[in-house]
């Protein structure tokens, strides 16, 4: 390294006589070095004092790469009194070059903080290894194969995060893996540890006549007033699962393995993520955060006006920990869900905010541009006297001694700039945290207050701090349902969905910190009664609003497809993962999306057609990636599935792909074993057992309720024989059944079957062949002459068993949406034609001639109709349409949906469009005639 050609800044001598003498020890040096030496000896009494003890030494270091390996070379052969005096030299050398590297420009920030982290890494490491040799020796140490006897130290804070201090003590959490002793020897490994750990710290601290290494803090480990300064892997789990604050997860996002045993370390660390980054967005940090900041200024004294004289870099006003805060606080957020933002160091947890958009690319910028030159001054204020202080000197000279080692000599003028710095952190920051001032409560009628006065009984807002958040949050909210067209429907629903959320700090902490979910909420509890109990159901949905695509184009199937296989695929090999991590995990991930398509929907970005595909994608998407994951979870147990695999069939709504808001799945299982008789496996099972408990577990991992719910409810009555038939079928046995026994209606509902998912290595080949087959059953059985007669009588059976469900039904009755699809299929099966949605069924048959086009057209747009109709109104509600329930916000809502111009218009059109449709439907399947 050249120093003489890249020192950019030369501090001035604040006193010649010292800065001389320091520099009569350097007869031979560049005139570029000399100046920047004396500046340093100047400035410096500490530097001063380095560059007398190491004058011999330095001109022939000056250059090298890598100063910490250099100066620790040998060190692990030593013994314990050699390596302290050794690690005390190597340090003073270190921090010298260090000094001049950075005083003279010729080393960036992160250079030198990972300079002065690494010898903490080295000297820790070194410490830790030799008292556990020691203790080894002593025979105190049952015998181990783990490294370091598998004791090791977790670097937290700016160590952690390769930031540590020009003067940094280092804090430290040691722990052992207590696995690696058998049962009986972990009492004694874990009291010859203690001494070890111990020794190491005193070794570390301890000022000698050589100096001292680092000053070492053990008081971040859990529960430090009552535990030992090393406690096992096993008890510190226990403690974070049981007892963690918000605190200690900031903390250990900059937390590493950097001593010892890494690997029991890293092992660690990653049991540990489920307490650090939660699977939600985690906006109750942001209180929990704010009140830290809060208390730490009072008890330090910092709360006052900010003057530069003494002013405490790290901790006052506008300074270094309100960055740290405000970057970690965000990366607790959303660091969960996203773990590209789970970044140690501050200046790269800014980066990666900016990048995934949680904050705006111009903020990431100014806060790493202050953040820098923060922790550029705070290194000169150390390196006066390596003392451990963060603020400015308070007298004028001192103030020039900080501008002057800043390469500035307007002592004045540097200040005006900094405080206009600290001024702009606390601006940026300040905002995020302090919560703003709330809007005036509008006037409430006795009527209103009555349902406001009963939420303080709700169970979401039984804690304190819940009802704290809530009190800066109910104006905000009360004033914009106020603000709506039908502001008692919209209170009304929201005390619906107050009620029965099960707790409400994150909640209402998402509300304060992103006010534009309330408009949304609002929103929804005014229109759509049915999506405000689904968010009572599932308020995490939440999350998804701020992920940065809700309101991207539709990925479509394959994208999500493959987000759901990444997603599960992580839940089933991340921390604390497994078969149940993943159901839970296809759970929220499927809610998710279904609420995304439910607004759009609602607020007109997508209509009731594109609304049916969607939610179909979603279908598809979590039944490809679920069914693979069950078949592995049972091949566990019962092997691999024997044969070619098994086929998950999508009848119904989901072949067609017209699902709602509240569909459920009607589902068929085809296997084919391909002669194999059982599978190979710990537990094995002849092959029509194995398909039959395989389909099970499938409709157990989709339809069973967990911790996030239900993924679907799933109809496997579609299947040969029904409900007395097997749930899984072998594709032999199911081409003889379509072929000999089905009944006619079962082949309708094939027109519309389709492969939703597969498992086993030969399924793909399966999917081909059954639908093939499907497709030679349709044109085999076709041309029956029951068909019509058939669905004729099918239709009355269906009329008298279901009669018309409410004044709106949309659905099921005569001339509607369940009457035309059943015409559509009775032409996609006469046609022998694959297309399985209604309004290709109807062209299908209007190419065959089946159906007048006038006729087929004019079905398509009654269907349309009703589609909307239907579809929308299940969006509202899972009940029978009701116009008063829905109330106003709903009624505008079906007006926008079907077209109509009132709800008499659309009363009138409901009642014409079926009384066409059962015309032309009758004129189709005159009772008894045979029309094949």
């Amino acid at each position: 390294m050249d120093f003489a050609a890249r020192i950019t800044r030369h501090p001035l001598a604040a006193d010649p006589d010292r800065a001389r003498h320091v520099l009569s020890l350097f007869p031979t040096l560049d005139p570029a070095l000399s100046a920047l030496i004396g500046g340093a000896a100047g400035c410096s009494p500490y530097l001063a004092g380095l560059l007398q003890k190491e004058a011999d030494w330095l001109p022939g270091a000056l250059g090298h790469d890598d100063v910490v390996a250099r100066e620790t070379a040998g060190f692990d052969d030593l013994d314990a009194d050699a390596l302290a005096t050794a690690l005390r030299r190597a340090k003073r050398r270190v921090a010298l070059y260090s000094a001049l590297a950075d005083l003279g420009g010729v080393w960036p920030l992160e250079r030198v903080t990972g300079a002065l982290s690494d010898l903490a890494d080295r000297a820790v490491d070194l410490g830790l290894r030799v008292h556990v040799a020691q203790e080894r020796r002593r025979g105190k140490l049952p015998d181990t194969d783990a490294d370091a006897g598998g004791l090791f130290a977790l670097a937290m804070g700016k160590g952690g995060a390769r930031e540590l201090n020009y003067s940094s003590d280092i804090d430290l959490i040691v722990l052992f893996d207590e696995t690696a002793y058998a049962h009986g020897d972990q009492q004694d490994a874990r009291a010859a540890l203690i001494r070890a750990t111990r020794k190491m710290a005193a070794m570390l601290s301890e000022v000698t006549a050589h100096g001292y290494v680092f000053r070492t803090d053990l008081r971040l480990r859990p529960d430090a007033s009552v535990t030992p300064v090393c406690i096992s892997t096993a008890a510190a789990l226990a403690y974070y699962e049981a007892q963690g604050r918000t605190w200690e997860r900031a903390a250990f996002i900059k937390a590493r393995a950097a001593a010892g045993d890494i690997a029991a370390g890293e092992r660690f660390l990653h049991e540990l993520r489920p307490f650090v980054w939660r699977k939600h967005l985690d906006f109750a940090a942001i209180q929990d955060a704010h009140d830290m900041r809060l208390r730490i200024r009072d008890h330090k004294g910092l709360a006052g006006r900010l003057e530069i004289p003494g002013h405490n870099m790290k901790l006052g006003r506008g300074g270094i920990r309100e960055i740290e805060f405000f970057t970690q606080t965000r990366q607790l957020i959303a660091g969960g869900r996203d773990p590209g933002l789970r970044q140690r160091d501050t200046v790269g947890g800014l980066a990666a905010l900016a990048d995934k958009g949680w904050i705006p690319a111009d903020v990431a910028r100014q806060l790493t541009d202050h953040y820098r030159a923060h922790r550029d001054i705070e290194h000169r204020i150390q390196m006066v006297n390596d003392a451990q202080t963060h603020s400015i000197p308070r007298d004028p000279v001192g103030v020039a001694l900080i501008a002057a080692m800043m390469g500035e000599g307007d002592a004045d003028a540097w200040s005006a700039r900094l405080r206009a710095r600290l001024e702009h952190v606390h601006e940026l920051t300040e905002t995020f945290f302090a919560p703003g001032e709330t809007v005036e409560r509008p006037p409430i009628s006795p009527e209103s207050q009555a349902i406001i006065d009963r939420w303080q009984t709700y169970p979401a807002l039984r804690s304190a701090r819940a009802q704290q958040i809530f009190k800066r949050v109910e104006p905000e909210l009360l004033s914009r349902m106020a603000r709506t067209g039908h502001p008692a429907e919209a209170l009304s629903r929201f005390d619906a969905f107050l009620s029965g959320l099960p707790a409400g700090v994150q909640i209402f902490s998402l509300f304060e910190a992103n006010p534009q979910l309330i408009d949304l909420l609002v929103d929804i509890c005014g229109s759509a009664p049915g999506l405000a109990a689904y968010l009572t159901r599932h308020s995490a949905v939440l999350d998804g609003v701020l992920g940065g695509s809700f309101f991207s184009p539709w990925p479509g199937a394959q994208g999500l497809r493959a987000d759901a296989d990444r997603l599960l695929q992580g839940a089933l090999t991340g921390p604390g993962g497994g078969y149940e991590a993943a159901l839970d995990a296809a759970r929220r991930w499927a809610h998710e999306w279904h609420f995304r398509v439910g607004v759009h929907h609602l607020r007109g970005l997508i209509d009731a057609d594109e609304a049916a595909g969607q939610y179909a994608d979603i279908a598809d998407a979590s039944m490809a990636a679920l069914f693979p994951v069950t078949a592995a979870d049972f091949a566990r147990k019962h092997g691999a599935p024997p044969g070619r695999g098994a086929v998950v069939l999508g009848m119904g709504s989901l072949g067609a792909r017209t699902l709602n808001a509240g569909s459920d799945l009607d589902l068929i299982v085809i296997y084919d074993a391909a002669g194999t008789d059982a599978s190979v496996g710990p537990r094995p099972l002849a092959a029509r057992p194995y398909y039959s408990r395989l389909t099970q577990a499938m409709i157990t991992a989709a339809s069973a309720p967990t911790a996030e719910g239900r993924l679907y409810e799933v109809d496997m009555r579609l299947r040969p024989s029904g409900r007395q038939g097997p749930v899984a079928t072998a594709i032999g046995s199911f081409e003889s059944y379509q072929m000999a026994e089905a009944w006619t209606w079962e082949h309708l509902a094939l027109t519309r079957a389709r492969v939703v998912a597969r498992a086993g290595e030969g399924a793909e080949a399966l999917a081909n062949d059954v639908e093939a087959l499907r497709l030679a059953v349709l044109r085999a059985r076709g041309t029956d002459p029951r068909v019509m007669p058939d669905l004729a009588d099918m239709r009355e059976r269906i009329f008298a068993a279901k009669p018309i469900d409410g004044a709106w039904e949309a659905k099921v009755g005569p001339g509607r949406l369940q009457d035309i699809d059943l015409l559509a299929q009775s032409l996609a099966l006469r046609a022998g034609d694959p297309a399985r949605g209604t309004l290709a069924q109807l062209r299908a048959g209007r190419r065959a001639g089946l159906i007048a086009a006038g006729d087929a057209d004019r079905l398509a747009s009654i269907w349309r109709f009703l589609w909307r109709l239907h579809a929308s109104g299940r969006l509202l509600t899972a009940k029978p349409l009701d116009m008063e329930e829905i109330g106003l916000g709903g009624q505008e809502f079906l007006l926008r949906e079907s077209g109509a111009a009132s709800i008499t218009d659309l009363a009138d059109r409901l009642r014409d469009f079926c009384a066409e449709s059962t015309a032309l439907i009758d004129a189709a399947l005159p009772v008894g005639a045979d029309t094949a």
